[in-house]
């Protein structure tokens, strides 16, 4: 080879790479992380009226996001806790439809995403937050101490999924949060009930994006350790909370925010790759 033909190769070589970089450039002119988009969508955030639910679907009307929510009405604090709720997403000038809905009872269910829709104009996210917990060893386990969590943590979850699932198929688009926990990939004592139905969500976080994959529907958990919620600190001896703290990598607790910012990535077009995929949210809890 000559010099000449050496020399040639190497502009050609140059020349390529100039077009990629030029490529590339055009096609990144975004932030990364840009919530824009999200402005105008339709969210349902189940159990939204405290704690993690509540700082979820509080994150996404910040970012303009109307937003349906349910509650279960367990009480006049219960309806309080939710006109509360309501009239502060409504200062953020969205849109917002709520009643109390049994996430056990799949009619139930059926029939809120079927209003929720009408109401609010579309479903574009599902963030399924909703659950509770029972704890007692397991040879101490009532029935219904086992079938109430199991049926709202996992079952719940599974009801509004698939009551979603036909509208986010037909706009081929759509983002599906699961909230589960640390204790779904690592149980601890007294929590066998607890523990299954979050390690049930994660596989049922798994098999969903599978499925709805195809149609452009990101669905993805976020798995939070132990977050200062009214239920985590009035329910939860304060030496659990102290070894929890002291196990983290961080030193400390969560809070709710914690959760909603990684939700509302989650949500973004910023992760429209990500799907499947389990975040734990624990301050290095499970290192």
């Amino acid at each position: 080879m000559s010099v000449r033909d050496e020399v040639s190769d190497e502009q050609g070589v140059q020349e390529q790479v100039e077009a990629l970089i030029d490529e590339v450039g055009e096609t990144q002119p975004q932030p990364l992380f840009e919530t824009s988009q999200l402005r105008g969508q339709i969210a349902i955030v189940t159990g939204a009226s405290s704690g993690i639910g509540r700082a979820v679907a509080l994150e996404l009307a910040r970012c303009g996001v109307h937003i349906a929510f349910c509650f279960l009405d367990s009480g006049g604090q219960a309806r309080a806790e939710a006109q509360d709720m309501a009239r502060h997403l409504r200062e953020l000038e969205v849109r917002v439809f709520f009643r109390s809905c049994d996430v056990r009872e799949s009619r139930d269910v059926r029939q809120f995403v079927n209003e929720a829709h009408e109401e609010l104009g579309g479903v574009h996210i599902l963030v399924n937050n909703a659950g509770i917990s029972r704890d007692r060893p397991l040879w101490k386990m009532e029935d219904h101490e086992w079938e109430s969590v199991l049926k709202t943590n996992l079952d719940g979850a599974f009801f509004f999924t698939r009551a979603v699932a036909p509208i986010m198929r037909a706009q081929e688009y759509g983002k599906i949060v699961n909230i589960t926990s640390v204790h779904g990939i690592r149980s601890v004592f007294g929590i066998s009930n607890y523990s299954a139905s979050k390690a049930g969500l994660i596989g049922l976080t798994q098999s969903t994006a599978i499925e709805l994959g195809p149609r452009n529907i990101n669905v993805n958990a976020v798995a939070p350790g132990y977050i200062r919620t009214t239920r985590l600190t009035q329910g939860v001896p304060s030496d659990v909370l102290d070894a929890a703290r002291e196990g983290s990598a961080l030193g400390r607790l969560g809070d709710p925010q914690d959760v909603a910012g990684v939700v509302l990535f989650l949500c973004s077009e910023a992760a429209r790759h990500v799907t499947g995929a389990v975040v734990p949210i624990d301050g290095g809890y499970l290192l």
